[in-house]
């Protein structure tokens, strides 16, 4: 007699076993134990026997896998030909499933017999829900919360505007389908069914959508987001009426359960925060959390939504407030992101996505009184969020090629829709299977439709939602700047945050920061003929890199752990992992795809605690002066010198940093006064402005050199005014707004020479924190020349290498500034 331990005494639990095993009997029998309360599953002879139905030949995890599998596959195969033609991932996954459906090899009477089985039809609906539960949460991890807040009356009004036009059209052909259809039961219910079904915008998909063209980033890109992620929530209010039919709750009744399920909602998130704080204390010294603790907060997130469930209401906007509500510093929602990022977008979009197109089942498309229906039903559902959403535009003077983008993305279906329409059939709230899956082809069709539309869109209008760089020269500092910070090691990182701290300005000036943690990937040398101490020697030493790395990440972690601590700031930590040679690239497209206004990087030494500078490895160097010549934003360098800054300084919110910003003419030097614009309006930085002028300045009559020819002076004549011109104009610009005001300060010095220039920077070496100075683009400058016997870092400009040269002992960092031209 063998005994398997169970806890589960119900026999439908059995039944499912018995359906879920390709095996002939299950044969038991329950007994009670004293020790345990335990129930005790015996396979013995002479007891009862449960015998599986003859027909169930497969069971549901085998039909379920290899669905998934072939959707994986043929999405894939779509995409090969897809991806050539600008059209995004999505669109070859839902026709992955619309093929492997009743509508493709599925009328294959033997494959349909394989994929519809009566008992995996659960399997598919409980699938659907993880997958639903897992997305909605990571969009709320991933959400731009500052910006939904920022920016919700825009997404409002342009979600409303569909959604009302969607609404009216729902019920003008409501009464029409009801009959054509042969529906039964409440009309009202099946104008609600109509109503999500035109209206509902899968957010979902505009967000995989957005993220697979490169857009989600953009204005427009996260625009589209926040205004889907309005629509769902309507959509998902409709559901809960509809769902309330079966339950036949009065309106007391209703108030009570939902007043029970917000106080549900707020003490999970309370909890939830409890414990993750927690976690972050327990694993202070570790990189991540350990899967155990993973699994824990997994655990919290999926029984909160079966809750839910349960009660009636759908999870997902609790999900997704679950994730945004989630404390965004520490380790746990490091982990969570990593861990959920690459299963999501990886697996189950993929799988969603394919499952929402293994529902449609046009074989019911053999009357052209139904085609009418489904082409009525996407027509109307197009046409009204075009015409919705166009209206709402106008209204907020957005250009009609962002409006029409925006209305092809707010048609997107595939998501509340599809579970409106099974709750309904579950229900038995409508009953009508033609009904059902006519909708159900209408919805994919119509988003297939739109994904096709928008692939054409973006690649249409890639200069318009592509890169709009806007120099820091005319960057209005109460805009939104989206900052790329660079480090190496750990050396950097506490100057980089405060940085970061300094360029947030005033509380209410937005910033997105991210900090791109770079990690080198030796090359690999072939050892043809190694002796064993040889191997045993590279491989101890590639132990001591790893470790060297690994406590690098730690005190990395460490450190942004404490500055969002301390300033409620939200830094996006990034690690990419590449050779020297290829690892500019990465930055590269990485800036580009976020949108970067501006990037800071590494210089490639690093000072020690006697002061002096210690070089690190050589492509350190390579990767800044690629990036210098190929980023398609504004790239400053950063000479740290703050190594005696610790931890608890970091968000430097008690110091008064002294900031100097040198002005000698030229476009780096205008892009650096431009960003000392942001600079100059965080309440604890004292910012400078020094401008240096030629001595001749000071006599008007002092005229131009004719000794050259004609030709040459009429030249630089117009090359200097046109200089000269731009820098007065910024100059004028930037005392009469901020030097008038009292923020900041402003010194002219008038110099002969470069060694002149020179005594007066060793001057001022004690008196800042941080000098901010342009590379160069101001040609041979007399203010500039001598300054320094040789030049040993061109990448940082004659002022920068002079400032960052061990000749030049000074404590402040030196922030080298040039301009994307």
């Amino acid at each position: 007699m063998i005994y398997l331990p169970l806890r589960f005494p119900s026999k439908i639990f059995f039944n499912n076993i018995c359906k879920s095993f390709p095996l002939r009997f299950f044969i038991f029998s329950v007994r009670k134990k004293k020790v345990n309360r335990s129930f005790n599953l015996a396979i013995m002879e002479d007891t009862t026997e449960i015998l599986c139905p003859e027909n169930d030949t497969m069971n549901p995890a085998l039909t379920m896998t290899t669905q998934v599998s072939a959707i994986l596959v043929l999405s894939h195969v779509f995409q090969i030909f897809l991806k050539p033609l600008g059209q995004p991932a999505p669109l070859a996954q839902i026709l992955a499933g619309f093929v492997l459906g009743p509508s493709g090899l599925s009328r294959s009477p033997t494959i349909h017999v394989f994929f519809f089985q009566n008992f995996a039809v659960d399997f598919y609906e409980s699938m659907a829900l993880y997958c639903r539960i897992s997305i909605m949460f990571l969009m709320g991890l991933e959400m731009d919360i500052p910006y939904l807040m920022r920016n919700i009356r825009p997404a409002s009004i342009i979600a409303c505007g569909g959604c009302l036009m969607c609404s009216i059209f729902a019920a003008a052909i409501s009464f029409f389908v009801y009959e054509e259809t042969g529906s039964r039961g409440s009309r009202f219910t099946l104008a609600l069914v109509i109503t999500v079904i035109l209206a509902n915008t899968a957010s979902p998909i505009v967000f995989r959508l957005a993220a697979d063209l490169k857009f989600a980033t953009s204005d427009i890109g996260r625009l589209a987001i926040s205004s889907s992620l309005i629509g769902d929530m309507y959509a998902v209010f409709i559901l809960v009426i509809i769902s309330g039919e079966k339950h036949k709750r009065t309106v007391n009744g209703w108030a009570l359960m939902a007043f029970c399920s917000l106080l549900l909602l707020v003490g999970i998130i309370i909890f939830t925060t409890h414990l993750v704080n927690w976690l972050n204390r327990r694993n202070r010294n570790h990189k991540n959390l350990q899967a155990v603790e993973v699994m824990l907060i997994c655990s919290v997130v999926l029984v909160a939504a079966m809750t839910f469930e349960t009660m009636g209401f759908s999870s997902l906007i609790a999900c997704f407030l679950m994730g945004s509500m989630f404390p965004r510093g520490g380790k746990s929602a490091r982990t969570l992101l990593a861990i959920l990022t690459y299963t999501v977008h990886n697996f189950i979009f993929p799988i969603y996505f394919g499952y929402t197109g293994f529902k449609a089942d046009t074989s019911y498309l053999n009357e052209l009184k139904r085609v009418a229906i489904v082409l009525m039903v996407i027509l109307l559902s197009i046409g009204g969020k075009i015409f919705g959403t166009l209206v709402a535009c106008k209204y907020l003077k957005t250009p009609l090629n962002e409006g029409v983008l925006l209305a092809v993305l707010m048609n997107m279906k595939g998501h509340v829709d599809i579970l409106t329409l099974t709750t309904a059939m579950q229900n038995k709230v409508l009953t009508s299977s033609i009904f059902y899956n006519l909708m159900v082809s209408a919805v994919v069709i119509s988003s297939i439709i739109s994904a096709a539309l928008i692939g054409f869109l973006v690649r249409r209008e890639s200069d318009t939602i592509g890169i709009k760089h806007i120099p820091m020269e005319y960057h209005r500092p109460d805009k939104e700047l989206k900052l790329l910070a660079c480090v190496h090691s750990r050396h950097p990182v506490n100057t980089m945050v405060r940085l970061i701290v300094s360029l947030r300005g005033s509380d209410n000036v937005p910033i997105s920061p991210y900090l791109m943690h770079l990690i080198e990937l030796p090359e690999k040398i072939k050892k043809t003929s190694a002796s064993y101490e040889q191997l045993q020697d590279d491989e101890s030493s590639d132990d001591e890199e790893y470790n060297y790395s690994k406590n690098d990440i730690v005190e990395i972690n460490e450190a942004v752990d404490i500055f969002i601590e301390e300033t409620n700031m939200m830094i996006h930590q990034v690690q990419t992992v590449s050779p020297f040679m290829s690892m500019y690239e990465d930055v590269c497209d990485f800036a580009d795809d976020i949108r970067a206004s501006f990037i800071v990087l590494p210089f490639h030494k690093h000072q020690r605690i006697d002061g002096k500078f210690e070089k690190d490895k050589d492509g350190i160097r390579t990767t800044n002066q690629k990036v210098l010549r190929n980023a398609q934003c504004s790239v400053a360098i950063l000479v740290d010198r703050g190594h005696t800054i610790t931890g608890t300084q970091v968000a430097g919110s008690e110091s008064l940093q002294q900031i100097a910003t040198l002005f000698f003419g030229g476009p780096d030097d205008r892009e650096a006064l431009g960003f000392s614009k942001r600079l100059s309006t965080h309440h604890h930085t004292s910012l400078t402005i020094v401008r240096f002028l030629p001595t001749s300045a000071k006599d008007p009559n002092v005229g131009i050199d004719v000794s050259q020819k004609e030709d040459n002076v009429l030249v630089a004549i117009d090359n200097e005014s046109e200089v000269e011109e731009a820098d007065s104009s910024a100059l004028a610009n930037f005392y009469h707004r901020y030097v008038t005001s009292g923020k900041v300060r402003f010194v002219e010095k008038y110099v002969e020479n470069g060694v002149q220039t020179g005594m007066i920077l060793r001057d001022m070496a004690e008196t800042y924190s941080m000098f901010v100075v342009g590379k160069g683009g101001r040609g041979d400058s007399l203010l500039t020349t001598g300054i320094s016997d040789w030049e040993e870092c061109p990448e940082l400009g004659v002022v920068g290498d002079f400032l960052a040269s061990s000749e030049f002992d000074i404590s402040g960092s030196v922030l080298v500034v040039q301009q994307h031209r």
